[in-house]
């Protein structure tokens, strides 16, 4: 496991952020949307499409940093 405050570990728990966002990002579109604004969330689900995009890119980078060894 890499140091705490590696490069690996920030990047991991930036990560890890941006998963937690997404989620709550997409209780918040349900909530719209049950309240019948169907366009915010057609909006906000656009965002969180590439949301998820960059997470597997990120994801990606990371196994590859990971794999290089210790920083």
């Amino acid at each position: 496991m890499p140091a705490p405050y590696s490069l690996p570990d920030m990047l991991e728990r930036i990560y890890e952020n941006q998963l937690a966002l997404e989620a709550a990002i997409m209780e918040l579109v349900l909530f719209v949307e049950r309240q019948g604004d169907a366009e915010a969330g057609d909006n906000v689900r656009g965002a969180l499409f590439t949301i998820g995009e960059n997470a597997g890119h990120i994801k990606q980078g990371l196994a590859r940093l990971k794999a290089q060894g210790p920083d």
